[in-house]
């Protein structure tokens, strides 16, 4: 079973930093720009990554003057204790002369605590290192430092601390596209029923991507949309992980608000249709009307070589069965090699195809989707024509 190594004293000195972090300031603070903080050693010097989920942190907060300051913190990890050149930036080299010396996870903390990922430090590792498949070291030295920012001031950085890993070779691929997920009264199949077994089968509509669009390939930030039928008055939110509502989009002060526990429900003004749209680099979201006529449909089929193309087989499930259903799903369906479309009422007078896979905007009477053999959650959006093939492990 996979661990997050947070000893007793750990907790303790977590405790004493959250105490530091929110000792009252004296009236009438002035923002200072500090020069460094404290990094605590990690409690467990020895650390398994393959069998551990992540390894416990804590800092003391930088002392900005008294000034109740929003701090920002990232860790950042080398194996060579360099810290010249991220990842990020010897991504940016398409010529692939530029080499990296350091990593920053892409982790935000917004507390002086924080658990690092232990899959997130495998990969970056890896990508460092240049490790290859069967070639990597038993044990390995990491160095970790912590960046501090806030509006206002410069970035600053922690003392630098160690720890020695058994690291593990990890496949180097794009993060997963973020996605999130609508939740509320009238979404899906269940209101608010934000169950992390509930996307597509009950109370989580999820988001779809953009093609064309680029996406982050370290953290899968980008702009992703959604389209549907909305009740005026009906609240709904937008939550980034199933099962919790740590990371969410609701109403405050008049506007859109991220992560206020506070927040209000987004609404509608007016019974319809309307498109979502939310870049989660940027933290912008827009909810604007469709004007443009929309069909509904009683089934949708997935018609395709694989099944000879028949338009009644195959037949996807509706997402919401208490208001106008416009989103459809698939779950754990395998496929060899193969072509196929998306499909209205068991005719081909409506259709969709695109030329993209695993995601893309299908139009009509357009191209055989190419899809690769493998084991997929489909989801599909009639509106938008939108398609999404999520790979299951």
């Amino acid at each position: 079973m996979k661990k997050i190594f947070l000893s007793s004293l750990m907790l303790l000195s977590m405790a004493l930093v959250f105490t530091a972090c929110n000792d009252d300031r004296d009236s009438n603070p002035t923002l200072t720009q500090p020069t460094t903080f404290t990094l605590n050693n990690p409690v467990n010097a020895m650390v398994d990554l393959a069998e551990s989920e992540g390894i416990a942190f804590a800092w003391s907060q930088p002392d900005y003057g008294g000034w109740p300051a929003a701090v920002e913190y990232q860790l950042e990890v080398s194996p060579t204790n360099s810290w010249t050149v991220s990842t990020d930036e010897a991504a940016a080299d398409e010529t692939g002369a530029t080499i990296a010396d350091f990593a920053i996870l892409p982790s935000i903390y917004a507390s002086c605590t924080g658990v690092m990922s232990a899959t997130d430090l495998a990969k970056q590792l890896v990508s460092i290192c240049q490790w290859e498949e069967g070639n990597v070291p038993e044990k390995q030295t990491v160095y970790v430092r912590c960046k501090a920012s806030t509006p206002g001031t410069q970035t600053i950085y922690s003392n630098v601390v160690s720890l020695e890993v058994n690291p593990y070779y990890i496949e180097l691929a794009d993060a997963e596209i973020e996605l999130w997920y609508l939740v509320g009264e009238g979404i899906g199949s269940a209101d608010w029923d934000n169950g992390a077994g509930s996307v597509a089968t009950g109370g989580l509509i999820p988001m779809y991507p953009i093609m064309g669009n680029e996406y982050d390939s370290r953290t899968g930030q980008g702009e992703i949309q959604y389209a549907g039928f909305f009740f005026a008055g009906k609240g709904f939110k937008l939550i980034k992980v199933p099962g919790k509502w740590d990371d969410q989009w609701g109403m405050g002060d008049g506007g859109f608000v991220k992560n206020d526990g506070g927040s209000g429900n987004l609404t509608v003004d007016a019974d319809g249709y309307y498109r979502i749209l939310l870049n989660t680099a940027t933290d912008e979201l827009v909810i604007e009307p469709i004007t443009d006529p929309v069909g509904v449909y009683q089934m949708i089929a997935m018609p395709g070589a694989y099944q000879d193309w028949n338009t009644g087989e195959n037949v996807m499930n509706m997402m919401s069965t208490n208001v106008e259903n416009h989103d459809w799903y698939l779950m754990n369906v395998t496929y060899d090699d193969t072509e196929l479309k998306f499909a209205a009422d068991n005719a081909w007078d409506v259709n969709w195809g695109g030329g993209d896979f695993p995601y893309g905007i299908g139009v009509g009477n357009g191209p055989n989707i190419p899809v690769k053999a493998g084991t997929y959650n489909v989801f599909f959006n009639d509106i938008l024509g939108t398609y999404n093939f999520v790979a299951v492990e």
